[in-house]
């Protein structure tokens, strides 16, 4: 990729940032679509948050992306934001229009999409069982209501921010199909008979050593398990390798969220393939050729 005068700045707002994949995988469809852009890691502190933002103008970005822990903050300092995000309360993704910010949130869609795509799993009249009630458990639960999701059971370590998402799914959304499971609880069984999709959110399995928050014989129930965790495979995963229940990891819905962010910024479509090829050949190199046949 070569850098000029006339080359336009993308990038990501967050801290830390040094682990992201998606300068990785966005430079690479840039260069693909020869778009004269670059995407850049900007680690942000929150107290810096605010001046970031102006520095979006200042620098003439095209646009961001933004993790954590600045996905809620910053819908603050938008000029617009998107429909979806005033339901959800969260932005992952500026765009810069003449010096106007708006914001979006690309992962709900993002991890519909890749279900749909490199899953084949549809969510119509299913049962969801969501780990976790964080920004990215708000952007998926709102998601799969819009697909028409049968029901959501909602597990987390604090059981009021369950409920606390459980009402936001209620009054926003105006699903009440939604459970709360305490997280002692966890493991009963007769929970579990119901499941058909199970999702982590947390960031639990992204260090080694962490256990699934599940126990495998529970997992079986499932038809799809999905791990948002994409540094590493996790034990869910292993579990669902070993169960051989279809499953998918977070590099899925990290390529797919990328990928929209990409056609908001370009109004482009987002070379998907060319945006994993790189990925995996980045993280695994001949493994992408086995995983892939390509």
């Amino acid at each position: 990729m070569e850098i000029r005068g006339t080359t336009k700045l993308t990038g990501l707002f967050g801290y830390p940032v040094s682990h992201s994949l998606s300068p990785v995988f966005q430079n690479a469809a840039f260069e693909h679509l020869g778009i004269d852009c670059v995407y850049i890691p900007l680690e942000v502190k929150p107290e810096n948050l605010e001046i970031a933002v102006e520095a979006i103008r200042v620098f003439n970005f095209v646009g961001v992306n933004v993790t954590i822990p600045h996905k809620r903050s910053i819908v603050n300092f938008m000029d617009e934001i998107d429909e979806e995000v005033e339901i959800l309360g969260v932005v992952n993704t500026v765009c810069n229009k003449n010096g106007k910010l708006k914001g979006y949130i690309t992962d709900g869609k993002g991890f519909v999409k890749s279900l749909k795509e490199e899953g084949k799993f549809t969510v119509k009249d299913k049962v969801a069982f969501i780990l976790g009630a964080g920004g990215s458990a708000y952007a998926i639960s709102g998601a799969l209501v819009r697909e028409k999701i049968g029901k959501i059971y909602i597990i987390n370590r604090t059981y009021e921010n369950g409920i606390k998402l459980k009402e936001h799914l209620k009054e926003k959304m105006k699903f009440t199909e939604v459970e709360v499971i305490p997280f002692e609880k966890r493991n009963e069984r007769d929970y579990w008979k119901e499941a058909d999709l199970i999702i982590n959110t947390t960031s639990v399995g992204m260090k080694e050593g962490d256990v699934s928050l599940i126990e495998e014989k529970n997992l079986a129930y499932a038809s799809f398990i999905y791990d948002i965790v994409y540094n590493r495979k996790t034990e869910l995963i292993k579990s669902a390798e070993k169960l051989g229940i279809p499953h998918l990891d977070g590099i899925s819905m990290l390529i797919y969220q990328g990928a929209i962010s990409f056609e908001i910024w370009t109004g482009r479509k987002a070379p998907v393939d060319v945006m994993r090829r790189r990925l995996y050949q980045f993280l695994t190199g001949e493994g992408y050729n086995k995983k892939y046949g390509d």
